[in-house]
């Protein structure tokens, strides 16, 4: 065997030993708003095992807590499309209201919240039956949707009014309505729960929320050398396990930010695909996965060493993607 051929072998060795150790067993799910589908990835091998059919325009996902049944919002159906995680199959679907745009559960998984973006609403669902248990009428074009940890309130944004809605979840009535910066779209509570981070896309900001006073604590921006300010547009956010660092992507500017969660401080900038939206992030708290709406892909990024690692091709036009154990 000639020395090339030896250390090709050796290469491949290594990779197989990096990937084995470094990468803990998980499944991803990828929602692609063109194909109508969701792609399913081993994080192990980083293979495609599956592509589900789904309706039309698949865009938020959310897994419910016990990982048993991915609930995917199916635009253009206004539907809910729930997917088996073990069989991989749609095995149900839920009367969603028009439009549904992002989802969350809550902590307990009985409880569907559902952006109805044409309408303005936000519809709440029994997990079980599909029974709808109130629309709430919030700002014009809601988006985002995240229930606290403790299931005591939900935030909502709404593009057009840019504006964070607080909905009361023992009453599932609205009880605060917050101005952040122009077409709100992702909000996420960090680690401890005491805050709500709410994405502006046009106003390229992020607005940090006290989740008691519902109060704007802190507002930034980033500044990236070489890239137009419009093309910063902040999106999906995600949190390190130890709750120090934010992921946020940054859509057209083709990176994701990382931001000290205690001074938000700008710490770096990672080159990924073109458009990432939205992100998740492993439960060894090790790995980024970010999806690429331009460029078809999705990249895996390293959060020690906070770099790009790889990229996998996924569908058409991928938009959001969560993460199984």
């Amino acid at each position: 065997m000639g020395a090339s051929m030896r250390a090709g072998g050796l290469s491949v060795l290594v990779l197989g030993l990096f990937w084995g150790t470094q990468a803990h067993s998980g499944t991803l799910f990828i929602s692609n708003e063109k194909d109508n589908t969701i792609t399913v990835v081993d994080t192990v091998t980083l293979k495609v095992v599956k592509t589900i059919p789904t309706g039309l325009r698949p865009r938020g996902m959310v897994l419910t807590p016990d990982y048993k049944e991915l609930i995917v919002c199916v635009g253009d159906d206004n539907r809910l499309d729930i997917i088996d995680t073990e069989t991989l199959e749609v095995v149900r679907s839920l009367d969603s209201g028009p439009d549904p745009e992002l989802v969350d559960i809550d902590p307990a998984g009985d409880r569907i919240y559902v952006a109805n973006e044409d309408d303005g609403m936000v519809t709440v669902l029994q997990r079980a039956d599909g029974k709808i248990l109130a629309e709430i009428p919030v700002g014009v074009e809601p988006e985002g949707m995240a229930v606290s940890q403790d299931n005591k309130i939900t935030i909502a944004t709404s593009e057009q009014t840019s504006m964070a809605h607080v909905i009361d979840n023992a009453t599932l009535k609205v009880v605060a309505n917050i101005l952040v910066d122009v077409r709100p779209r992702v909000a996420r509570f960090t680690r401890d729960g005491k805050t709500v981070w709410v994405t502006a896309e046009i106003g390229g900001t992020v607005a940090v929320i006290d989740k008691e006073t519902f109060k704007v604590v802190k507002k930034f921006g980033f500044d990236i050398p070489g890239v137009r300010p419009e093309l910063i547009q902040p999106m999906g956010v995600q949190f390190s396990k130890d709750g120090k660092l934010a992921f946020v992507a940054l859509s057209t500017a083709n990176r994701i930010a990382v931001v000290d969660t205690q001074t938000y401080e700008i710490k770096n900038y990672i080159l990924v695909g073109q458009r990432p939206w939205h992100l998740a992030i492993d439960e060894a708290g090790e790995k980024i996965y970010t999806v690429n709406g331009l460029t078809n892909d999705m990249t895996v990024i390293d959060v020690a060493s906070q770099k790009a690692e790889k990229s996998i091709t996924v569908g058409r036009l991928p938009w959001g993607v969560v993460i199984k154990p």
